[in-house]
């Protein structure tokens, strides 16, 4: 497991919920907060008497709470929170300023205030990606600056691409749909073209670089053998299969034309009007998709 997210912010960041006596678990019982993100019933019990996890935090943390420490989970080998893969810490950090564990506003600042100053000494950040009933849900992501981005990293970020450099342009994408829509329509068209030569570039083929993104697609599917033509008629369900193959290069066209007329990337005149949030929606979820579908196609071609 190779985490970015050292030990010594993760020990910082649950200092701090201590020292500042903030309750891990919210307005939740603890076992029903930690089943948010575990199935108690399949891990271990430290107590002979019970058969999982479910069955000894019940015993120690309600019908008994003074048995364990207030902040045991920190330091719970189960759990594993100093030591587990970085999305795993985040996604607990995530939990715990989740509108349905803490509705004191106040809290959720303070905490999400804490956990950034620490996390941004190993480049990670949480922010809001979503709201439920008006108030904001967050995820947990690599940080991203403006020179980070796509528009600027250029072939340094064909060379990078890997699943956690996809997730990034997605969080990016998702986080410009209300207040930038024109900028997640013009990133949606650059992670399909950069995802198209990673593959290229991974495979030692070279490609023309006058080729436009639907040319591109094309001979990225033809390289993948995702045509419809490589789908053999004996295949189950072949002919949807197809169907669903055949319009790739559809999806691809109308993302490049959308981002040509509304994108970013391209100057507008003083009249210039862009599209709708849900517009940028359509476009991102799309591409975000297809970028997914052909790096995970690649990975088991390889």
């Amino acid at each position: 497991m190779n985490n970015k997210i050292t030990q010594l912010t993760r020990r910082n960041i649950f200092d701090y919920i201590q020292v500042e006596k903030f309750w891990w678990s919210g307005r939740l019982e603890e076992t029903d907060f930690l089943s948010r993100m575990y199935d108690l019933e399949r891990l271990p019990s430290s107590d002979s008497r019970f058969d999982n996890a479910a069955g000894d935090i019940w015993q120690h943390r309600i019908n008994n709470p003074n048995d364990w420490d207030d902040n045991w989970i920190f330091n719970d080998s189960r759990f594993n929170l100093l030591y587990c893969d970085d999305s795993n810490f985040l996604n607990f950090l995530c939990e715990m300023i989740h509108p349905i564990v803490r509705i004191d506003q106040s809290e959720v600042n303070r905490l999400l205030q804490i956990f950034n100053e620490n996390l941004k000494e190993d480049n990670y950040e949480i922010v809001e990606k979503t709201k439920i009933s008006g108030r904001p849900i967050f995820v947990g992501r690599l940080k991203i600056t403006g020179k980070e981005s796509l528009q600027n990293k250029g072939s340094d970020l064909k060379r990078i691409l890997n699943a956690e450099y996809v997730t990034q342009q997605i969080n990016l994408m998702e986080s410009s749909i209300d207040n930038s829509p024109h900028i997640s329509i013009g990133l949606a068209k650059e992670l399909i073209e950069t995802c198209c030569k990673s593959i290229f570039e991974d495979k030692k083929i070279s490609y023309d670089k006058n080729w436009d993104l639907p040319k591109l697609m094309k001979e990225t599917t033809k390289l993948l053998k995702l045509t419809p033509e490589d789908i053999p008629n004996e295949t189950k369900a072949s002919s949807s299969i197809k169907q669903i193959l055949g319009s790739l290069s559809s999806v691809v066209q109308g993302i490049g034309e959308i981002r040509n007329e509304y994108g970013s990337g391209h100057g507008k005149d003083g009249k210039f009007k862009g599209l709708q949030p849900r517009h940028a929606k359509l476009a991102v979820g799309a591409s975000t998709t297809l970028a997914i579908y052909l790096l995970e196609t690649h990975e088991i071609r390889k």
